[in-house]
């Protein structure tokens, strides 16, 4: 037996196995966990390079747009050219139009050349009067207009540079673009640059870029932001009122008293698929039912308001909903449990509790609105627009810009300075996206609960 036993085959032996020591499988996954963790910094590296480079080229281009080159002049208001009959009526000096006010800028620059010798050989003095913007005449006008009384003085006034000007002291127009260029010449430049020796052109800051209105063609240096900026403040307003009580009103009926049945199945995918809806949509719906059909105007704030606000709604109530859902069924259970009714449970303690859910989503809502063009291009807020509109609630009915949509028309010119003066304006709306957004963590934090 022994001998039988000791002459068959030995059992088979394991290798031993350490956890100190990996064997081949674990390798593996830890290489693959490993090129899964680099792909994921990859990625994010690959999305930091790409905002970095996406927003320095808009910093790049546009920063310039709140810098404005301004020559300053002496102008003698000529009584002879503003108040023609003698009498000092100030409705007759009013009369006047710019036509009258052109030539007393090329009468200031005939005095720099005859006084102070600013001047070059060839050059006349209606010619040197084009480095003044073509709104220059209609600013001196302004300027007498409030107060007639300054006729037959001499004012120290500060004129916008023509666009060309301005373009050559940021590198847009060179001394060899010129010598080509049919709205320039070499030789006011080279005025110019006596100009800016005698301190006469500086460049300096901008507030026009963000209060004048928008400007034609051929005047990009006066173009600025102010109806744009006062538009989309009024479409804000309007979304504001509308989305959040229409929202969170829909939000708390079917998340807390709707019943769940089919019809209520029905409106919650509905919601959810008007979400997706591309912008433009709902800009044709606006065009046919609030324009067409409504008769409301064409490029006012109270259209694009409404439009913005069909576009919002379906984001707001879901995220309200999200909101409430976070809610722990506990508190509902608690308050029912000491006798509070199923709407004093809802609004005394459901609803503070997802308040700062309710705001953060309200918010980014407004922050969507606020970029969007397709749809207000539909309803006639691409329309060129030169007058304020009035204070609330007159001002909700009269002709406005927006933002992202004077961005887009100001794309749309041949004049390069107006690409700066669009990558301006996108840095406009960037800031006040970044508000918005800083404004919705602001008050996520300060409202937000534990339990």
């Amino acid at each position: 037996m022994t001998d039988a036993t000791s002459s068959g085959a030995s059992p088979t032996t394991k290798h031993a196995t350490s956890l100190l020591a990996a064997d081949d499988r674990t390798r593996r996954r830890n290489a693959a966990e490993a090129r899964f963790r680099g792909y994921g910094v990859a990625a994010i590296v690959v999305a930091i390079m790409a905002l970095v480079g996406l927003v320095s080229s808009i910093l790049y281009n546009g920063s310039s747009a709140f810098f404005q080159t301004f020559i300053t002049l002496e102008v003698y208001l000529d009584p002879a050219k503003l108040d023609k009959k003698g009498t000092g009526d100030p409705e007759e000096i009013r009369k006047v139009t710019t036509f009258g006010y052109a030539p007393l800028i090329v009468a200031s620059f005939e005095k720099l050349a005859e006084e102070d010798g600013i001047a070059v050989d060839g050059l006349t003095a209606k010619k040197a009067a084009a480095l003044i913007s073509k709104e220059g005449a209609a600013d001196l006008r302004r300027y007498v207009r409030a107060d007639v009384n300054r006729v037959g003085q001499t004012v120290e006034f500060k004129f916008l540079a023509s666009g060309r000007i301005d373009g050559y002291y940021k590198g847009r127009v060179t001394m060899e673009s010129a010598e080509i260029d049919n709205n320039i010449s070499p030789e006011q430049l080279q005025l110019a640059d006596q100009l800016k020796e005698a301190g006469l052109l500086k460049t300096s800051w901008n507030w026009g870029f963000l209060t004048m209105a928008d400007a034609s063609e051929n005047r990009p240096e006066a173009a600025g932001l102010g109806v744009a900026i006062l538009g989309s403040f009024y479409m804000m307003i309007i979304v504001l009122c509308l989305t959040l009580p229409i929202g969170v009103a829909a939000s708390i009926y079917l998340e807390e008293f709707a019943p769940k049945n089919r019809f209520t199945d029905l409106v919650e995918v509905n919601i959810s698929n008007l979400a997706a809806v591309p912008s433009i949509v709902f800009g044709i719906l606006g065009l046919s039912i609030f324009i067409n059909f409504a008769g409301l105007p064409q490029s006012a704030p109270i259209v694009g308001g409404l439009v913005l606000t069909l576009m919002t709604l379906p984001t707001i109530i879901i995220a309200t909903r999200a909101s409430l859902k976070a809610v722990p069924p506990s508190i509902r259970d608690a308050a029912l449990g000491v006798g509070a009714s199923r709407m004093q449970a809802v609004f005394h303690h459901v609803l503070p509790l997802a308040m700062p859910g309710i705001l953060t989503g309200t918010i980014i809502g407004l922050a969507q609105a606020l970029g969007e063009t397709a749809p207000l291009m539909l309803i006639g807020m691409v329309a060129f627009v030169r007058e304020y509109p009035s204070a609330p609630p007159e001002g909700f009915f009269e002709p406005a810009a927006a933002l992202p949509v004077q961005v887009y028309n100001w794309t749309q010119r041949a004049d390069p300075a107006f690409v700066e003066r669009a990558s301006g304006a996108i840095i406009v709306l960037l800031v006040f996206l970044l508000i918005m957004n800083a404004v919705a963590i602001i008050l996520r934090r300060r409202f937000e609960r534990r339990w």
